[in-house]
């Protein structure tokens, strides 16, 4: 094993005098108990520059010997000034996940600058919070707020209606996501009997449609899916079995060529697109919420957030690119 060690600002003086004696390098290697090759090193590497009265400096070698330490010592990458305001803007601003912002710097730059990992290690840190902001600031500000992920065992209780078309039914293209225009719709509720967000999400893109409705009842739910749907392709939906869809055979007459295809009981993963993106909206509409007095054009304006968000399942491309074919730059 090695025991090697540093000279230090001491020995480098001790160095200084030694040869104002006019000692060899041997005598001073035996004198300070180091290795010759260490002398030798030091007053070749660390020599005083050209036009300097002495040849050696204590003071000039220490700082040619820090400089050397700073450069070959591994940088941390969140030392890099506009990917640190890069990354703490996509969490704070935009509400991006580590996993997000590091696919999308490897889509747009094809490279790795920086892994998940070094993020989340910045965000437990401290080091990407702002000046007098608490410790947790920034975790906060992530999706699950740095809580662990668990299951909740509460028993859904949801009414009952006749369905047009069992989920199996549905065609091969809305199973693979192969088109546009296949649709899975849920609503998100804030304050119970209150106002509802309305959720259409195509299947291929990821695309986020629809909008608040003031109640949630079948009426006030069709109203707002007719209106966001009008002037979209709509090829299928897929919704919960909530009461609110109750009336799909009226919307489908509405819209005309729609069919509506529902999930067996209690199967939520059959419609995890929807769900998955319902989870992300509850960062800014949480459970409790009165959504009632929120603007509309704030509403938009979230969901247009969500859809410039880039997702791993697209590689890393954003809805609004898969689902109108463009090529943005956000990196």
């Amino acid at each position: 094993m090695c025991h090697y060690t540093h000279l230090t600002p001491p020995e480098r003086e001790k160095i200084l005098f030694f040869l104002a004696q006019g000692k060899s390098i041997t005598e001073i290697a035996y004198l300070l108990n180091r290795s010759k090759s260490t002398i030798s090193r030091e007053l070749r590497r660390n020599a005083a520059p050209v036009g300097q009265p002495m040849s050696y400096c204590p003071l000039t070698a220490q700082a040619l010997y820090k400089r050397r330490r700073e450069a070959c010592r591994p940088h941390k990458r969140l030392e890099n000034a506009p990917l640190h305001s890069y990354i703490q803007i996509c969490i704070l601003k935009y509400h991006w996940s580590p996993e997000e912002i590091v696919g999308r710097i490897q889509l747009e730059h094809s490279c790795r600058l920086v892994s998940v990992p070094t993020i989340y290690r910045a965000i437990h840190s401290g080091l990407l919070n702002p000046p007098g902001a608490s410790a947790k600031f920034v975790l906060r500000k992530l999706r699950h707020h740095g809580k662990r992920r668990h299951k909740k065992g509460s028993e859904e209780r949801r009414g009952k209606f006749v369905i047009s078309h069992p989920i199996e039914n549905r065609p091969a293209s809305a199973a693979n996501r192969s088109v546009r225009g296949h649709w899975e719709a849920d609503t998100v509720v804030g304050k119970q009997g209150k106002a509802c967000l309305v959720t259409l999400v195509d299947r291929k893109s990821r695309y986020l449609l629809s909008g608040k409705a003031m109640s949630k009842t079948a009426v006030a739910v069709n109203k707002v899916m007719c209106e966001a749907l009008s002037g979209q392709p709509h090829l299928s939906v897929t919704p919960d079995r909530g009461k609110e869809f109750s009336k799909h055979v009226q919307l489908r007459k509405e819209l005309k060529r729609v069919t509506f295809y529902f999930p067996a009981p209690h199967h939520p993963w059959e419609r995890r697109t929807n769900e998955n993106t319902n989870g992300l909206l509850r960062e800014f509409f949480p459970k409790g919420k009165d959504i009632t007095d929120i603007p509309e054009d704030y509403i938009q304006r979230k969901y247009h957030e969500l859809n410039l968000r880039p997702r791993k399942c697209l590689g890393y491309k954003t809805p609004y690119e898969v689902y109108f074919s463009k090529v943005l730059h956000l990196a």
